[in-house]
């Protein structure tokens, strides 16, 4: 699969998530406000039932009371007034419970008050007819009773009564409207949030089905390639062992073979040198007799003059070149017989007390560092399982071209520490010396390559030598250096090198 298709299926389903997830905050935000609104609506239509309820009570109490006086004052009998009594006192907290339910109604206030001032009216009324009952003058409570009776005052109480249920009928209607608006809403809402959610959910199982789809597919590929690639690693690692298997016999048969006629090179030029005296001598015999000058003394050399002084002079001087070039020549084969016989050497891998290593090498540099006043520093190192002759020697060529390479004037300072980091030790070689430019930081690792003032001895080789190592116990190695801000060399060593972690370069 394409990375651009995989990159807009990645972001596809990206954003269907962000649009479910929204879908889902969107719909439950709004079934929480449609319901909390429902829940008022209903509350209201509760509230309008109740006010009817307390103007229906008021009526009904207002009644009771007319009924208790009249039937008192026919048959004088005291039931009647206590149920009189009981309905006047239950008038007031009906009147107080109505007020407080038609508070939000200015108009509903209103009648409220007239309907107070009529119910004075005539709670006024009943307390002088049940007086004139008490004091036996039964006909004048009668004919006020009478007078009551064709007055407008329980018709206004009724007449005003019935307004305000009126009133609360209409915000009945209205508010069942309102509810039932509310709640149709809240379901609409609710239906339609969960079809789209089911409508997603769909969507996201169908792309889920296709990326699995997609991702087995590309997993079988997979396999497949790998197994391909298993069997084209496995012979490409045969092939480059063989072939460097090869390389290193090869490497071997021409440095031995060259050996052998660099030997004769060496064998005739120490020959050409030791006739070289005999041979100027002659000249110088020859040269004195042709021109008639005096022999020399008994036992004495004769000596060269003029031309010949100089042919001797510069055959001396090619004598030191060839034998400088032979000697250099013989080092860099004994170089290559080296590297040749440490690529077949089969690593052991022990458990090594590196610190304890390390400060075996710094004693036995402790001449050299005597000599340049250097201070070598050894900070706790880890234990690591690895090879020791492998170690010693990346330690020891390291720490000798510390010492080696130092400012001339000044004292050196090289410090060797370590850290530990998933599995791995990371080792750390700081000097204080000349550096190296950043230009050069990979051509110090070359074989037969150096960088800088060449104003030390040595091959190019030694640098190499150690990250071949280095590779081959499974680690890696870099250097961080400026000229003349000293240098840092960091090898980083498997903790536990074993078999499964060996990368060789045989």
């Amino acid at each position: 699969m394409a990375p651009e298709i995989r990159q807009r299926r990645t972001l596809g389903q990206i954003l269907l998530l962000s649009a479910g997830f929204l879908v889902l905050v969107v719909v439950s935000t709004a079934s929480v406000l449609l319901v909390n609104k429902a829940r008022r609506d209903s509350a209201w239509v509760v509230h309008t039932i109740e006010a009817e309820n307390q103007i229906n009570a008021l009526l009904l109490e207002v009644r009771r009371a007319e009924s208790g006086a009249r039937a008192y004052l026919l048959t004088q009998d005291n039931t009647f007034l206590t149920d009189h009594d009981a309905a006047v006192t239950a008038i007031a907290p009906v009147l107080d419970k109505l007020g407080t339910l038609v508070a939000d109604n200015p108009a509903q206030v209103e009648l409220l008050r007239q309907v107070r001032a009529e119910i004075d009216t005539r709670l006024g009324q009943f307390r002088r007819e049940k007086d004139l009952a008490a004091q036996g003058d039964l006909a004048a409570a009668a004919a006020l009773v009478r007078s009551a009776a064709s007055g407008n005052t329980s018709i206004n109480i009724r007449d005003l009564a019935s307004r305000m249920r009126l009133e609360e009928e209409r915000l009945f209607v209205l508010r069942t409207a309102n509810a039932d608006r509310s709640q149709q809403l809240a379901t609409v809402v609710t239906v339609t949030g969960s079809a789209l959610v089911v409508l997603l959910a769909i969507i996201s199982v169908l792309l889920v089905r296709r990326s699995t789809s997609a991702r087995d597919e590309a997993e079988a590929r997979l396999r497949e390639s790998n197994l391909n690639l298993e069997a084209t690693v496995d012979e490409r690692t045969a092939d480059l062992r063989e072939a460097n298997e090869e390389i290193q016999r090869f490497a071997y048969i021409v440095s031995h073979d060259l050996r052998s006629p660099l030997v004769n090179i060496m064998g005739f030029t120490s020959e050409l040198d030791e006739l070289r005296n005999d041979i100027f001598r002659r000249i110088a015999t020859l040269a004195r007799a042709a021109s008639d000058a005096p022999p020399p003394a008994e036992g004495a050399e004769p000596e060269l003059e003029g031309a010949d002084q100089q042919l001797s002079e510069d055959f001396s001087e090619a004598l030191g070149f060839i034998k400088s070039s032979i000697a250099k020549m013989d080092r860099l084969i004994t170089a290559i017989l080296n590297l040749t016989r440490e690529g077949r050497r089969e690593f052991v891998p022990v458990r090594i007390d590196t610190r304890e290593l390390i400060e075996g090498i710094v004693s036995t540099l402790a001449h050299q560092a005597a000599e340049t006043n250097t201070t070598i520093r050894v900070e706790p190192l880890p234990a690591i399982v690895s090879d020791r002759l492998a170690l010693e020697q990346i330690f020891s060529n390291l720490i000798d071209n510390a010492i080696k390479y130092l400012k001339p004037g000044v004292a050196g300072d090289i410090a060797i520490r370590a850290r530990t980091k998933l599995g791995f030790a990371i080792f750390e070689i700081t000097d204080n010396g000349r550096g190296i430019d950043p230009r050069d930081h990979q051509r110090i690792f070359d074989l037969f390559r150096r960088a800088g003032t060449q104003d030390r001895p040595g091959q190019g080789i030694g640098l190499a030598h150690v990250r071949a190592l280095v590779r081959r116990l499974g680690g890696t190695m870099s250097v961080a250096s400026e000229l003349d801000q000293g240098s840092t060399f960091t090898i980083t060593l498997p903790i536990n090198w074993n078999a499964s972690t060996r990368n060789s370069d045989r």
